[in-house]
């Protein structure tokens, strides 16, 4: 076991999550992979971040799901605050997340938590930095989590998530084009959603769903004087790469798609998609400061 003095790595803690799940949850180590190589990612994604603050500066994470991310963040000194309601879709992190808080909590370094949808939040000025990995196409009213968790932030502090951009007329969750709008898509394309193998709760996923676009996001942003939003144009590229370079990523892709996406790799054309306006690449990856101005 990693002790509290030897802060642990993000390959420490999932290492040691797996060797404790091998032995006493067998059953939940395909689930746990899965959200062992989400967490993994969350951490890059973030890494850039987490270097511009301070060591012992506010964190919080939006969706926390099984929370092994905010543990490990919590490991590394971070203050750690996970917001997590657990809706639609998402039942089945209940009992990973459980044995997750019980091996932290063995370290001694367990987040804060706020059992609550993001549109609840009322903490004001208490984050330096917020995150959330593909959670916001999950949120019932993306304006109000926006406002909601820029208030929780300190003057300059960051939001920083990535979602699906639903202008692309691509579904990632089930692998299936769009038409138009989710219920025309739906209307079409039923059995793909209604009947999908792809997850434990395929109808509680579709539910969650919100179309959520750069546009909507854009314009969510020209209503608040105090915030800055930024798009990354990078970030479908290495998306891209991760698909030839993490087998549980892959695997939730059709074999056509990650064909293409390896053809595409090798021809090294993946690079040219970063000068792609962020309105129609198919990921979104934006950060939003808020700004240290006085509003009248």
């Amino acid at each position: 076991m990693i002790s509290k003095a030897n802060l642990a790595t993000i390959d420490e803690w999932l290492n040691t999550l797996r060797i404790h799940l091998s032995q006493m949850e067998p059953a939940l180590q395909d689930i746990f992979e899965t959200y062992a190589a989400e967490a993994k990612f969350g951490r890059s994604f973030i890494d850039a971040d987490l270097k511009k603050l301070q060591v012992g500066a506010s964190i919080l994470e939006v969706g926390a799901g099984s929370m092994i991310l905010s543990c490990q963040l919590a490991m590394e000194g971070y203050a750690v605050t996970a917001l997590e309601p657990t809706g639609d879709g998402f039942s089945h992190f209940s009992k990973l997340r459980l044995i997750v808080l019980e091996q932290a909590s063995k370290i001694g370094d367990i987040p804060k938590m706020l059992l609550l949808p993001a549109e609840e939040l009322v903490d004001k000025n208490q984050y330096d930095f917020a995150f959330s990995i593909n959670v916001m196409e999950h949120v019932e009213n993306v304006a109000r989590v926006v406002d909601r968790i820029a208030e929780s932030l300190h003057p300059a502090g960051v939001y920083h998530f990535t979602c699906p951009n639903y202008l692309f007329p691509y579904e990632p969750h089930f692998n299936i084009p769009t038409l138009f709008s989710k219920q025309l898509t739906e209307f079409f394309l039923k059995r793909y959603i209604h009947y999908s193998q792809k997850m434990p709760d395929p109808l509680g996923t579709w539910r969650s769903l919100n179309w959520i676009s750069v546009p909507q996001l854009n314009k969510i942003a020209r209503q608040h004087q105090n915030l800055s939003m930024h798009f990354n144009a990078a970030m479908f590229g290495e998306t891209l790469v991760r698909v030839t370079t993490d087998d549980d990523f892959a695997s939730r892709r059709s074999l056509w798609m990650r064909l293409l996406i390896r053809i595409i790799v090798r021809a090294n054309l993946h690079k040219f998609v970063m000068y792609f306006p962020a309105q129609v690449q198919p990921i979104i990856d934006c950060s939003i400061t808020k700004l240290d101005v006085q509003i009248e």
